[in-house]
């Protein structure tokens, strides 16, 4: 349930094919351009889940999976 909902998230907010994002999808270069749109997914994953992501959590996020993870952590 977390997957699909950071899925729809990622291919709404940037355009994405459902098909081309799984949780080993890299976040910088496979998805998004850079490390700004990985802030605007941040805010929304905050959003969406009610949950505070912190700066240096940002950081980490280098696949989808991270972000999952962290979502299903908090």
């Amino acid at each position: 349930m977390v997957f699909e909902k950071i899925r729809s998230i990622l291919c709404e907010q940037f355009k994405l094919d459902e098909d081309n994002v799984t949780m080993d999808s890299g976040l910088i270069g496979d998805l998004v351009e850079d490390s700004l749109d990985v802030v605007e997914i941040a805010m929304s994953i905050e959003d969406e889940f009610d949950i505070d992501v912190p700066d240096e959590e940002i950081e980490k996020f280098k696949t989808v999976g991270d972000i999952v993870r962290f979502v299903e952590d908090h």
